[in-house]
């Protein structure tokens, strides 16, 4: 009987997705077939503390820490490439080696290039896509900026730093006005799940909007309005990516998918799986969305978002989730599942390219 894979699965985080990610790794863990692996949850509390022992489940449903086997704090090292876990009674750390990690944490402090700059020093293989294409997915104006570089279609967008504002914010309303008009979308740079976004009509608003983004980043994007259908792909892979069919999701309840309609409304948005769109249509979603995530130097997984509008029938790349919401009802899996790759094997395959990944990664050479 071959020996189970040691997996950690990392939750929970300092970011305003801290709930999602709470979300994302209960699926994952309820998934993770124990004939195969061995879990290791490792939680993390929006103050940033890393947990130990028993505490570091009981963020998640008990249903959840009765299938858990182990419980962790981190303390990277190379040299056993692994990570050192507390015993169950608390004393002392003992070094045990982790075989992959899977780092289901969204926003800032998780899905920006941090944890995984972690884990590439502690020389542990890990889910997801790697420090650089996590840092440039996370932010919006850098990733749009490689977009354009790659000649991707994109919306019009602007950007200001909180700081520029705060000096000046009738300068900052007026130029956003005179830049990008009404309607037009402003977000933290910084963050997903649609944290922190407004939809703005009137300069009148445009002030209080720009407010609420400042609180959970230094950088805010503004980002052209546009009458659009809201088209989702998903891609799975290292150096030869692939793509699942399309999805649309249908806001229901907002005017657009906020929040609320994403994890709070049951009747939020409707979900069409797949897309009802030509074939033509579908196979330039897919090339784009592989456009994309080879432009961010993407690995393992990544969602990728458009919007089709409505007079033009002009498709625009609106932008790159590099952990996307990971629950067995988010678009994700959901589209996976509608292409022939159930929730269980898609777990199974990202774990399979994390270690693809790090073996690649391995051959480089450190020493001169």
């Amino acid at each position: 009987m071959s020996k189970k894979l040691r997996v950690g699965v990392i939750f929970g985080g300092r970011s305003g997705e801290h709930e999602v990610s709470l979300r994302s790794a209960e699926s994952v863990i309820s998934a993770l077939d124990r004939d195969k692996y061995e879990v290791v949850p490792i939680a993390i509390t929006k103050q940033g503390k890393w947990l130990a022992s028993s505490e570091a489940t009981n963020l998640l449903p008990s249903t959840v820490i009765e299938n858990a086997d182990q419980q962790v704090a981190i303390f990277g090292d190379p040299t056993e490439r692994g990570l050192a876990r507390f015993t169950r009674e608390g004393r002392d750390h003992e070094r045990d080696r982790i075989d992959v990690v899977i780092p289901v944490l969204h926003g800032t402090y998780g899905e920006d290039g941090t944890i995984q700059g972690l884990l590439e020093m502690a020389d542990v293989p890990y889910v997801g896509c790697g420090v650089l294409a996590s840092a440039t997915g996370m932010d919006k104006v850098v990733m749009k900026r490689l977009f354009r570089e790659a000649g991707l279609p994109i919306v019009d967008f602007t950007f200001f730093l909180r700081t520029r504002w705060e000096a000046n914010p009738y300068q900052v309303e007026e130029s956003v006005s005179e830049e990008i008009g009404f309607p037009c979308f402003v977000k933290p740079a910084n963050l997903g799940s649609s944290v922190g976004i407004s939809k703005v009509t009137d300069l009148k608003s445009l002030n209080e909007a720009i407010a609420v983004a400042a609180q959970y980043d230094r950088k805010v994007i503004v980002e052209k309005g546009v009458d659009a259908r809201e088209l989702e792909v998903s891609v799975l892979g290292n150096d030869d990516p692939v793509t699942s069919v399309p999805g649309e999701i249908v806001p229901q309840t907002a005017e657009f998918y906020d929040y609320k309609a994403k994890y709070l409304d049951d009747n939020g948005a409707r979900l069409v799986i797949p897309a009802e769109i030509s074939s033509e249509l579908k196979a330039e979603i897919q090339r784009l969305a592989i456009g994309a995530f080879k432009a961010i130097d993407g690995s393992g997984l990544a969602r990728v978002d458009f919007f089709l509008e409505r007079e033009s029938g002009k498709l625009i790349l609106n932008e790159i989730n590099t952990m996307p919401g990971f629950t067995s009802i988010s678009m994700y899996p959901k589209l996976w599942e509608a292409s022939g790759l159930g929730y269980s094997g898609l777990i199974d395959r990202l774990i399979e390219l994390a270690c693809e990944r790090h073996r690649e990664k391995s051959r480089n050479m450190t020493s001169y």
